[in-house]
């Protein structure tokens, strides 16, 4: 009896095992997610930036400008 109920402690240990590794790789996938969202949003926001800097820069234009 000893033998059956130590053999299934270790399938409830290793199924637990499965359980905590599913939900660190999802928390891994998650985050890299996150991450890459981050990295999208600062390149948009950089991009944006550079196409909008002749509009931002029009007002010094005619302030300077000597016919």
């Amino acid at each position: 009896m000893l033998k059956l109920q130590a053999k299934m402690l270790i399938a409830i240990f290793a199924a637990l095992g499965c359980i905590a590794g599913a939900a660190i790789y999802q928390r891994h996938e998650e985050h890299k997610a996150v991450v890459l969202q981050e990295q999208f949003r600062r390149r948009v926001e950089q991009n944006k930036m550079q196409h909008n800097s002749a509009a931002g820069n029009e007002g010094k234009t005619w302030r300077s400008y000597i016919p």
